[in-house]
């Protein structure tokens, strides 16, 4: 059984790494608040959406999201979330990342993660507990990246365009046309996504598209549903852009993260 204890026990534990274990329904929204210290936010069930000024990052079942410490983040629950978090003095292992990063979690890394939660916090430093913790630090460190993430733009002008995107995946864009309602070229806007993001419109609108159809997914709906609610205009046509991005067919996703 998890031991029974809360965020601020864990925020001033004695020693360096504690876990904690929470459990969160479908559709709450944490506000936006920080740590002292960093955190891996492991998800054994459910879907979340970890949103900070840096983009948002979907951490599907059997995901995590590396959180540095002092970085201002909200979640937003997609399905009934069942919550594995560790946090983590910043100064333990310097070499832990220095930004927000969504890691693929093995079967070994989960279980160690849900035999931290019920590891004393004050447990015996050079003990079997610290030697648990420890090894868990050296997983997330080898752990694979995923890209998981939508980063969004500074310029007001790109990050209001991008808001819309999101506030409505449904919608039929073209470049041509975003540019027209902020008054400047098709090849300006282009020339403004790559320097702001890193990659073009299509690239951007395809991630943005599939990250935010996961919590629907997860929640249940059918992947019709998902499809048309994301701007496309067959499920098959999803289920392809889904299984070349992430590898299998969105009714296999969810059962594979369970496995």
């Amino acid at each position: 059984m998890d031991i029974e204890r809360t965020f601020e026990d864990c925020h001033y534990s004695p020693r360096p790494v504690a876990a904690l274990a929470s459990d969160h329904p479908h559709g709450e929204h944490i506000a936006p608040h920080h740590h002292p210290r960093a955190q891996l936010i492991h998800t054994l069930t459910g879907v979340m959406t970890v949103i900070s000024d840096g983009g948002s990052w979907v951490v599907p079942t059997g995901r995590a999201v590396w959180m540095p410490a002092g970085i201002n983040h909200a979640i937003r629950i997609a399905g009934d979330v069942t919550m594995r978090t560790l946090f983590v003095e910043p100064a333990v292992r310097p070499s832990l990342p220095g930004n927000c990063e969504v890691i693929d979690v093995s079967p070994f890394l989960r279980e160690a993660i849900v035999a931290a939660t019920r590891i004393p916090l004050d447990y015996a430093s050079g003990g079997r507990d610290d030697r648990v913790m420890e090894l868990i630090l050296d997983e997330i460190e080898t752990a694979p990246r995923l890209e998981l993430h939508v980063p969004m733009p500074r310029d007001p002008r790109l990050a209001r365009l991008c808001e819309e995107v999101i506030a409505d995946p449904s919608l039929s864009m073209t470049l041509e046309g975003l540019a027209a309602g902020i008054h400047v070229s098709g090849r300006t806007l282009a020339r403004m996504f790559h320097r702001e993001l890193g990659m073009s419109f299509g690239e951007w609108l395809r991630r943005t598209r599939l990250l935010l159809s996961l919590p629907r997914l997860a929640a249940g709906a059918s992947v019709l549903e998902v499809a048309l609610e994301h701007g496309y205009d067959s499920p098959s046509a999803f289920a392809a852009m889904f299984r070349r991005t992430l590898g299998v067919a969105p009714t296999a996703y969810f059962a594979r993260a369970r496995a």
